[in-house]
């Protein structure tokens, strides 16, 4: 690993040696590493914190100008693009329903389920997890065991644009419907997001289970429940509604992980 990795760092910094095989073997052999799961974007430490091994995410994003253009056609249907697909999903153990997509690169750990939906290469994606439809899983993003991605998620990855670190959904977390978690944001485990949430770096998380507000940013806690909102900011123009997100309850002990979003957020009386 330290000669692939000393040849990505190397050619992070002089482009030129993408010309070279020599490099090129390295780019590919590091993608086949992150394709296999054997090698990973991001993992979590033993103290819970989440290392980020940046020269993996380099040698994502200089795979790229490596490869080369070419027509794919499945029956009717006709694609153009650089990047070839995953194989072999029943020796993985994934079901995939059609029209998912998951891009070479990617990992998907045995017990995945893939409605028609779309993970991005250098991904990670945990067994026992359920990415919806027309849920996206962006580059490099990192997924843990047990999630449900709902109907139309949006995961941002690293590459549009590019950034340090990865977007994280821990274990056993439910994201509900249309909901965004962008730039990096992690939702630590066991926690449920309602429908339409939208977590950005800047995203205001606020905590208003207690007497006073609580705010966070770039992290939701443990075990917590958390739907849309919105405060007030004054503008030169006048005051405006802004959005953010409100931490109204923690998860209770008695319920099922596997529980439905509905459920969930009943026990805190919010409808959706």
């Amino acid at each position: 690993m330290q000669d692939l990795r000393t040849a990505i760092e190397a050619a992070w910094e002089q482009r030129d040696l993408l010309k070279e095989r020599d490099t090129q073997q390295a780019i590919n052999a590091v993608i086949e590493e992150l394709d296999k799961g054997r090698l990973r974007v991001a993992e979590p430490g033993a103290d819970g914190e989440w290392q980020v091994n940046d020269w993996v995410k380099k040698a994502v994003v200089l795979y790229f100008p490596i490869r080369q253009m070419e027509t794919i056609e499945v029956g009717p249907f006709e694609f153009h693009d650089k990047m070839a697909l995953k194989k072999d999903y029943a020796a993985m153990g994934v079901r995939v329903v059609p029209h998912a997509v998951a891009r070479y690169g990617a990992f998907l750990e045995k017990g995945v389920i893939m409605m028609p939906s779309y993970v991005n290469i250098g991904a990670w994606v945990g067994s026992g997890t359920m990415v919806d439809t027309w849920a996206t899983v962006g580059s490099c993003g990192q997924i843990g065991r047990n999630v449900h991605l709902s109907g139309g998620v949006g995961i941002g990855g690293v590459l549009e644009p590019l950034q340090a670190t990865p977007t994280i959904i821990e274990d056993d977390c439910f994201i509900g419907s249309r909901s965004i978690v962008v730039e990096g944001v992690r939702v630590c485990k066991e926690a449920v997001l309602g429908a339409n949430v939208v977590l950005t770096q800047s995203t205001r998380i606020i905590d208003v289970t207690g007497d006073e507000p609580v705010t966070h940013r770039g992290v939701v806690p443990e075990r917590s429940v958390v739907i849309p909102g919105s405060y007030t900011k004054s503008f030169p123009a006048g005051d405006y509604q802004v959005s953010c997100a409100l931490i109204i309850g923690q998860r209770k002990e008695s319920t099922d992980k596997k529980t439905s979003l509905n459920a969930a957020l009943r026990e805190h009386d919010v409808a959706v």
